[in-house]
């Protein structure tokens, strides 16, 4: 993301995990862990929409770490339909983030990973962002959050996504009664409006910190 971008190698379920680190000014509040698009049509580490939110991260005093899944870039295997892609991130936030004020975020297919790590790590660790962007809630099945969870967690999707319809995004919201932010005009990745996005996600975590 910047010169000071730290390049980690973690060991993973299917071999190595390519990692990129990136550190605020001060000391940091937690470790904000951040997950890729559909790794079979180009998703990676690296995507705009996953460096945005890891650059929101940042400037709110947040580690932001990004991985890429499985089989893409350095990282090891193959891809495995979102059960081994949730297991990379749980390994992840295991071996960066082990203990202490923890965040969960992904675009896309990388928010339906999120959710689902979400979901095995709520009861066991602090918790205190989720960030959800994009969420493929049209192509798998995005893991219902806890109650307790929607006062901590940010939904975004953009009006006229024509990879996630936003119906599909508000069936799946509709039953828990989580809000979700509706970017007007919005694409799947945001095209032009990633300052909009930005400031939205660190409009949320400063609110969350207040």
């Amino acid at each position: 993301m910047n010169s000071q971008t730290e390049k980690i190698r973690l060991q993973g379920a299917a071999g190595v995990i390519e990692v990129q680190r990136d550190q605020p000014a001060d000391a940091a509040r937690g470790i904000a862990v951040i997950a890729h698009p559909h790794p079979l049509f180009g998703g990676t580490m690296d995507n705009k929409v996953v460096q945005t939110l890891a650059r929101a991260f940042v400037s709110c005093g947040w580690t932001a770490v990004r991985f890429n899944f499985r089989g893409v870039g350095a990282s090891e295997g193959v891809h495995d339909e979102g059960r081994g892609e949730c297991e990379d991130m749980l390994n992840a936030v295991a071996q960066l983030a082990p203990e202490g004020p923890l965040a969960i975020a992904g675009f896309s297919f990388g928010a339906f990973v999120a959710s689902c790590a979400a979901e095995k790590l709520w009861a066991a660790r602090d918790v205190r962002q989720l960030v959800l962007v994009g969420t493929a809630a049209s192509r798998f099945s995005v893991a219902t959050l806890p109650a307790e969870a929607h006062d901590r967690t940010l939904v975004v999707h953009g009006e006229a996504d024509d990879t996630v319809p936003l119906a599909a995004v508000m069936d799946w919201a509709r039953p828990q009664s989580l809000p979700v932010t509706v970017i007007p005009g919005g694409g799947h990745f945001f095209h032009g409006q990633l300052p909009l996005l930005k400031s939205l996600v660190v409009r949320h975590l400063r609110a969350g910190a207040a």
